[in-house]
C-alpha cells in the first residue's frame, strides 16, 4: 500500500479532527470506504449529536506536512512500507506517524526498555549493560526519551541502534534538555517517532498514548525500575494486551522503585538479570516472525478493518 499525496492529506485531516482517534478513524474508514468520503460526512454525522465538527482545512494539513518536512520528518501511514510492522499488528496502532531518521531501523527486531525517571545508580548501571548487550545481539532498543532509565537506554544503544517515541510533536522534545540526545540518536542512524501534531506540547494523558507505541514497536518490554503507580507499568500492560513479552528486573524490597517490577515478576513477568534472559525468551518469536501481519487491512489502499476498541476516546456519534 502507498497513499497518494491527496490520500495522505485526507488521512491527516481526518485523524486531526476533534474527537477522532485511532478507533474512530478506523470506524469511519470502514463505513465510508475512504478518508475523503469520511471527511465529507463528518460534519453531518457530528451535527446530529449536537457537536458539529469541521475537519481541519486542506491548507492546514499541507502546512503540517511542510513543517514536518522542514524538520526532516515525514508522515507514514499504517500499511505503507516504512510503517513499523510490529506496531502495525497492534490494534491501537496510530493511522499516521511522523518519523525522523532511518525508518528501516523500525522494522528490525526490537526490545523496549523503560523505567523510573528517578532511577538508582544501580538501575542506571544495569540499564546501560542491558541496552548495550541487546544492541550487540542485533536488537534495536526502543524507549520514551524520559529522564533516568529511558535516557540511559538510548545512550547505551546509540551505536547498535535505538528508537525514541515522543509524547508531543516532533518539534516539542520533552524534556527539552534531551534535544541533544535526539540529535545524537539521529546522527547515529536511529529514529524518532511522534503520533501527535507538530507544535503539540505533551500533556499528562499523552504519555500513555506514547507508551502503547513503545510497547507496540517491540517483541517485549523490559521494566528496570518502577514504583507501583509508575507509567512504566502502563507500558507493560500495553505489551501484554498486544501479545508481547514482559520482562522485569528485580530489586530490593526496601526500595519503592522496585515495588512495581517485583509485582510484575510475581504476576508472571520474566525475571531479567542478564541479556540472555531476554534473548532466549524472544528467540522463538524471532524465528516465527511477526505473528500478526497487515494490521487488519482489507482490500484497497484507503480501507482499514477494526479489530477492537483500543484507547479510550470520546465518540463523535
Amino acid at each position: 500500500m502507498q497513499l497518494t499525496d491527496g490520500q495522505r492529506l485526507d488521512w491527516l485531516r481526518l485523524i486531526r479532527s476533534e474527537g477522532v482517534g485511532p478507533r474512530t478513524f478506523r470506524t469511519l474508514i470502514n463505513r465510508f470506504g475512504g478518508a475523503g468520503a469520511a471527511l465529507e460526512a463528518l460534519p453531518t454525522l457530528t451535527g446530529r449529536s449536537g457537536r458539529r465538527i469541521t475537519p481541519p482545512s486542506r491548507a492546514e494539513a499541507e502546512d503540517e506536512i511542510a513543517a514536518a518536512a522542514r524538520l526532516g520528518a515525514r508522515l507514514v501511514a499504517l500499511g505503507e512500507g516504512d510503517y513499523p510492522k510490529l506496531l502495525q499488528a497492534a490494534d491501537s496502532a496510530p493511522p499516521l506517524i511522523a518519523i525522523r531518521g532511518e525508518a528501516a531501523i523500525l522494522n528490525r527486531p526490537a526490545i523496549a526498555i523503560v523505567g523510573s525517571r528517578n532511577a538508582s545508580a544501580a538501575g542506571l548501571a544495569f540499564t546501560e549493560r542491558l541496552a548495550r548487550g541487546l544492541g550487540e545481539a542485533g536488537l534495536v532498543v526502543v524507549s520514551g526519551l524520559a529522564r533516568g532509565i529511558d535516557a540511559r537506554a538510548h545512550r547505551a544503544a546509540l551505536e547498535p541502534g535505538t528508537a525514541a517515541v515522543l509524547a508531543g510533536g516532533q518539534d516539542r522534545i520533552y524534556p527539552a534538555n534531551h534535544a541533544a540526545l535526539v540529535e545524537a540518536i539521529l546522527e547515529a542512524g536511529g529514529a524518532v517517532l511522534a503520533e501527535m501534531p507538530m507544535g503539540w506540547e505533551p500533556r499528562g494523558r499523552d504519555f500513555p498514548r506514547r507508551n502503547r507505541i513503545i510497547s507496540g514497536l517491540a517483541y517485549g518490554t523490559v521494566v528496570v525500575e518502577a514504583a507501583r503507580r509508575s507509567g512504566s507499568l502502563i507500558t507493560a500492560r500495553f505489551a501484554l494486551e498486544q501479545g508481547r513479552e514482559v520482562f522485569a528486573v528485580p530489586g530490593s524490597p526496601l526500595d519503592p522503585r522496585a515495588e512495581g517490577t517485583n509485582d510484575l515478576i510475581r504476576q508472571g513477568a520474566t525475571l531479567v538479570a542478564e541479556v540472555a534472559h531476554v534473548t532466549k525468551a524472544i528467540a522463538p518469536l524471532l524465528e516465527e516472525g511477526t505473528r500478526k501481519q497487515g494490521g487488519g487491512f482489507e482490500q484497497g489502499a484507503d480501507t482499514l478493518a477494526l479489530d477492537r476498541p483500543d484507547l479510550a476516546e470520546g465518540s463523535i456519534f
